[in-house]
């Protein structure tokens, strides 16, 4: 990891020994991988993380006063919500050596893209007899890394809810529903959502399971995925002022509609796919089967 030049001094990097991020999953704990691609906005992440600190060095090398009060912080940012918050932090005054245990929940609705943790030994308020050359700035940072982990994969990724089907007008034994509202300018987050009938175990246990799928989870997975993105393309077919001239604002139905052809059909114009569409919508259904890859499972 580069280092930043700071305008302070800063300990050596072995003053902090951070373990791994794990992942909490219903059985256990994983180490975190660097993707989930079966992650939806249903699923909430539950996370940990040991932190071994050597606060006296990392005072003594920092040229701060050995009453000089730390914090160790965990903040997220997600780069599909442009959302970020702090996770957890813990005010360190004592010295010696000492261990913190990061351990928090994030919930699925906030996250999406690109999901990075950071971690920083900081000071943690402001030092008017700080040394010269030493940090004194409440924040400062004396250590920190980074993880990222990236939750969507190629699949289509959108908001979900689970329901009961048979209180609303959708068929009793259906087990999903994708709903598209609003235009191709609108946000995605508001104009997509997949609905999923809490009575069809099968398919509700299968978004349960999806940090860590069985088998006959991710078959079950694949179908929703396979069904949601022929729906979206179906749905961006019928607009005639959907082309790839088309200018949609970033994080649009629009752009998200263009960035998934370019996944699914690369290097076709959405005007030969809409007209093999109309002409052999049998065919074109075959064709969409093979880009969506449908029960490719490994």
């Amino acid at each position: 990891m580069t280092r930043r030049v700071l305008p302070y001094r800063v300990p050596a990097e072995d003053v902090v020994t951070a373990e791994p991020w794990r992942l909490v999953v219903e059985d256990g704990e994983v180490a975190l991988p660097e993707a989930l691609p079966d992650w939806d906005y249903q699923m909430d992440l539950h996370v940990r993380r040991t932190v071994h600190i050597d606060l006296e060095r990392a005072r003594q090398e920092s040229g701060l006063r050995m009453d000089a009060a730390l914090m160790l912080s965990a903040v997220w940012t997600a780069t599909g919500s442009n959302l970020s918050g702090p996770a957890q932090h813990l005010r360190l005054a004592e010295g010696g050596t000492t261990t913190i245990n990061f351990d928090f929940r994030l919930l699925g609705a906030d996250l999406g893209g690109l999901l990075l943790l950071d971690t920083a030994l900081l000071l943690a308020e402001h030092r008017s007899d700080a040394r010269p050359f030493a940090p004194r700035r409440a924040g400062s940072v004396l250590w920190s890394d980074r993880e990222a982990v990236r939750l969507q994969g190629d699949a289509p990724q959108f908001p979900m809810a689970v329901i009961d089907f048979a209180r609303t007008s959708f068929p009793d034994n259906a087990a999903w529903h994708l709903q598209i509202s609003g235009g191709l300018e609108s946000a995605t987050m508001g104009s997509l959502l997949l609905l999923v009938n809490e009575q069809n175990t099968v398919t509700t246990t299968a978004f349960q399971n999806a940090a860590k799928p069985r088998p006959v989870d991710r078959i079950v997975l694949s179908a929703v995925y396979a069904d949601a993105a022929r729906i979206m393309v179906e749905h961006a077919l019928n607009h005639e002022d959907f082309t790839e001239d088309a200018g949609f604002p970033d994080e649009s139905l629009g752009a998200t509609l263009l960035s998934l052809f370019d996944q699914l059909f690369p290097g076709q114009s959405i005007t030969d796919i809409r007209l093999r569409q109309r002409q052999s919508p049998a065919l074109f259904a075959s064709d969409l089967q093979a880009a969506v890859k449908i029960f490719e499972v490994s």
